[in-house]
């Protein structure tokens, strides 16, 4: 069994108060059971960098699809988790979102708070692709979900523009693609749906437009399958995004209550486990060492703990 957590941690410091408050027992007595290995992911070499366009555990991921370099194809594998072909169209995730203008710049929202029904989402995925990526000049789109979207081009290859997971309740000034064909692109597509007769009829409801629409995970399908024992656990994910310091609490405790309780079941039957835990600078891996007889025995009358805020902190 191999456990994934991302956004287990954040450079935050409100979401560092609240880890050094957590108690996460079944996770500190995991740790003690395991050992980190060398290599961490994180940053454009593994040097734990923030500010890198993709996460951390979205490398650590690529890396165990087989991809060394830092633009792995995600939406991609997206399109073909969806049940779509990918074929050999280099493609570009396209997240419907909220640009919200404040005093400190323009933050992104979270696509949850635009509560798009499926027909809305697909209607502005239409007009989209009707006046911006037409058929006609090579493109080709997909509807994923209500939140995600994809759309393909021989333009979009190579392409770096930063995650979703980057932008989200961020702002997006620090996080614009440099590339300038996805400049473009993002600009065209806010001003088609400025003043859109979608977002007139949802302004008319009490509703946020959709304003904006991110771009991301350019790429050519390339790599493989994930390994059919590693489970991601996603359920930090939204309350992180949202800077929700309660729901990520509960959220850990659920985990460790479940996924990692389970884990430490395993580890002291001696079953073979890996741990990788994700935050905004690096993913970190531990493993379980077999035994010996006096490590056995050690374990069982004077098991060890690891504090889980100094283990968290560092990713």
């Amino acid at each position: 069994m191999h456990l994934m957590i991302p956004h287990a941690g954040s450079q935050d410091p409100h979401f560092e108060a609240a880890l050094r408050e957590l108690e996460l027992p079944a996770l500190s007595r995991l740790l003690g059971l395991l050992a980190p290995l060398p290599d961490d992911v994180g940053g454009h070499a593994g040097d734990g960098d923030d500010q890198a366009p993709l996460t951390p555990h979205e490398l650590y991921l690529a890396r165990r699809r087989g991809i060394a370099d830092d633009r792995p194809p995600i939406a991609a594998w997206q399109v073909r988790d969806a049940g779509q072909a990918p074929g050999d169209a280099a493609w570009a995730l396209l997240t419907p979102v909220h640009f919200a203008v404040g005093t400190d710049g323009v933050t992104a929202m979270d696509p949850s708070t635009l509560d798009l029904t499926e027909s809305e989402s697909r209607a502005f995925f239409d007009a989209l692709t009707a006046s911006l990526f037409p058929a006609g000049e090579g493109w080709r789109g997909a509807w994923l979900s209500t939140a995600a979207w994809a759309v393909a081009h021989e333009s979009l290859d190579g392409l770096e523009a930063a995650s979703i997971d980057r932008v989200l309740n961020r702002g997006v000034e620090t996080w614009m693609p440099q590339a300038r064909r996805l400049r473009t692109l993002l600009n065209e597509m806010q001003m088609l749906l400025h003043d859109h007769p979608l977002n007139q009829a949802r302004e008319s409801r009490g509703l946020r437009p959709l304003n904006a629409v991110w771009i991301s995970g350019c790429g050519r399908d390339r790599g493989t399958a994930l390994p059919a024992d590693l489970n991601v656990d996603e359920r930090l994910r939204a309350p992180m995004l949202a800077g929700d310091l309660y729901a990520w609490s509960e959220a850990w405790k659920a985990l460790d209550h479940g996924p990692v309780a389970q884990a430490l079941r395993l580890a002291q039957d001696g079953a073979p486990l890996a741990l990788t835990l994700s935050g905004e600078r690096l993913a970190r891996t531990w493993e379980r060492r077999a035994p010996g007889g006096w490590q056995r025995l050690k374990e069982r009358f004077a098991p060890t703990h690891v504090a889980v805020a100094t283990a968290l902190e560092a990713l």
